[in-house]
C-alpha cells in the first residue's frame, strides 16, 4: 500500500526536490524580528480604534461569519454600511465589498470583460490578474512595463486584425515588487481615446497616497470607464477589498460574478474593520504624513550609502539576481533580527531575485539606518 501511495505522490515529490535545486522551494516562517516584511503601511494591523470598533460590533450582536452568500441570508447591515461610505470615500458610484484582493480581481477579469472583447495587462501585473485573464472570455495581451506606447500598439494590432470588441487596460498604481508608479495619467487617456475601461488594482496604494488616503486614482474619480480594486488587508490592517465602480457594473457583478455569488460572503466583523479603518484615515492624516516622511528619510539614507533600488516609494527592492544569493542574504538579515524576506522567480522575473524591504509605521529612523548599515555589511563581506 505504501508503495502504491509513494507512487501516486512521486509528480509532486519531484517537482518539490526541482524547486529546492533551484533554490526556489517556499516554506512558511513565523512573525520574528523587526518589521521590514509586512504591507502593514500605516500600522493600523494592531491599531487601538480598529479592535475596539469589533468589540463594540461583537457586544452589539454582529455575528462573527456572515452565514451565507450575500445573495442569501449573508448580506449583512455591515457588508451594506461599509459599501455605502466606502464609495462616497473614494468617490465613486458604487462600491462592492470581496474577501481579498485576490478574489477582488479575478472576479472582476472573469465576469465583466466579454467574449470578444480585448484585455491588456502590464506585464508585472499581480498573479490574480494574470490568472483571470487566463480563466476569462476575453483575449489578452501583455505589455511592457509601464510603457503607454506598448500599450496604444497593442490595442492598434488588435484593431488592425479585426478586433471589434471593448477595450479593457488593466495595471497597478503602485506595482508590489518594484515599487513603481504607473503612468496613470497616460492610460487614463489611452482609455478616452480607445472608448476602453481602466481596471486598476490600487493594493499598495491605496491609504498611504493620495488625499486621506484614497489612493493613486483619486484625480480621476467617478469616470465611468475606471474600476479599482482598494486591497484592505495592506496600509488598512484588515482583510478583504473593495472594489469601486459604477452602479451598472457593481449591478452587473452581484448579477453575473460568480465568485461574488457562489461564496459566503466575508465577515461582518471584517466590514467593521475595513469602516473603521476608513475613517481613522480620515480622523488621522498624521499617519500618512509620517509614513511619506519615513519613505523619503529611507531613500536619502539609500543613496547616501551609496545603494541602487529602482523605487521611491515604501516598498524598496535591493535587486540581487541569483536565487541561492539572494536567500543567504535574507537569512543573514534575519539573523540580525530584521524580518525581511527573499523574492524569487516566478514571483519576479527570472534572474531578478531580490530582497524586498517594505517601510511601514511599525518601524522609525533609528531601525531604518540599522538595517540598511546591516545590509551593506552583508553585501559588501562575504556573501
Amino acid at each position: 500500500m505504501r508503495s502504491i501511495q509513494t507512487a501516486r505522490l512521486s509528480p509532486y515529490v519531484a517537482a518539490l526536490k526541482a524547486l529546492n535545486e533551484d533554490k526556489r522551494l517556499r516554506c512558511l516562517r513565523p512573525r520574528v524580528g523587526i518589521d521590514f516584511a509586512s504591507n502593514d503601511y500605516l500600522a493600523l494591523g494592531s491599531a487601538p480604534r480598529i479592535k475596539e470598533a469589533m468589540v463594540a460590533a461583537l457586544e452589539a450582536g454582529t455575528p462573527v461569519g456572515a452565514g451565507g452568500s450575500r445573495l442569501l441570508r449573508g448580506n449583512c447591515e455591515e457588508h451594506e454600511r461599509l459599501e455605502t461610505e466606502a464609495a462616497q470615500f473614494f468617490g465613486a458610484e458604487a462600491a462592492l465589498f470581496f474577501g481579498g484582493g485576490y478574489i477582488a480581481n479575478f472576479a472582476l477579469l472573469t465576469t465583466l470583460p466579454q467574449r470578444g472583447d480585448l484585455l491588456v495587462l502590464d506585464s508585472l501585473v499581480h498573479a490574480s490578474i494574470h490568472e483571470g485573464a487566463r480563466a476569462g472570455r476575453a483575449e489578452y495581451r501583455v505589455h511592457a512595463h509601464n510603457d503607454p506606447q506598448s500599450v496604444e500598439d497593442a490595442i492598434r494590432e488588435w484593431r488592425t486584425n479585426g478586433g471589434a470588441g471593448r477595450i479593457w487596460i488593466v495595471a497597478e498604481s503602485l506595482y508590489s515588487m518594484d515599487g513603481d508608479f504607473a503612468p496613470l495619467e497616460e492610460l487614463v487617456a489611452i482609455a478616452d481615446r480607445h472608448d476602453a475601461f481602466l481596471i486598476v488594482d490600487a493594493a499598495h496604494a491605496t491609504g498611504a497616497y493620495g488625499h486621506q488616503g484614497r489612493g493613486l486614482t483619486a484625480p480621476y474619480d467617478r469616470r465611468d470607464n475606471l474600476i479599482v480594486v482598494h486591497t484592505c488587508g495592506k496600509a488598512l490592517g484588515a482583510a478583504g477589498a473593495l472594489v469601486t465602480a459604477s452602479g451598472i457594473l457593481r449591478d452587473f457583478m452581484v448579477n453575473r460574478c460568480r465568485p461574488f455569488i457562489f461564496t459566503t460572503a466575508p465577515s461582518p466583523l471584517m466590514a467593521v474593520a475595513v469602516r473603521e479603518a476608513l475613517l481613522i484615515l480620515q480622523k488621522e492624516p498624521e499617519r500618512q504624513q509620517r509614513l511619506a516622511k519615513l519613505v523619503a528619510f529611507a531613500h536619502r539614507q539609500i543613496t547616501s550609502l551609496g545603494l541602487h533600488t529602482p523605487s521611491t516609494s515604501q516598498i524598496v527592492p535591493y535587486i540581487v539576481g541569483d536565487n541561492a544569493h539572494a536567500m543567504r542574504i535574507a537569512s543573514a538579515l534575519q539573523a540580525r533580527g530584521f524580518d525581511i524576506r527573499g523574492i524569487r522567480p516566478p514571483t519576479v522575473p527570472a534572474g531578478t531575485a531580490r530582497l524586498r524591504i517594505s517601510l511601514t509605521l511599525n518601524v522609525g529612523e533609528a531601525d531604518v539606518c540599522a538595517m540598511l548599515d546591516a545590509l551593506v555589511e552583508v553585501t559588501r563581506g562575504s556573501f
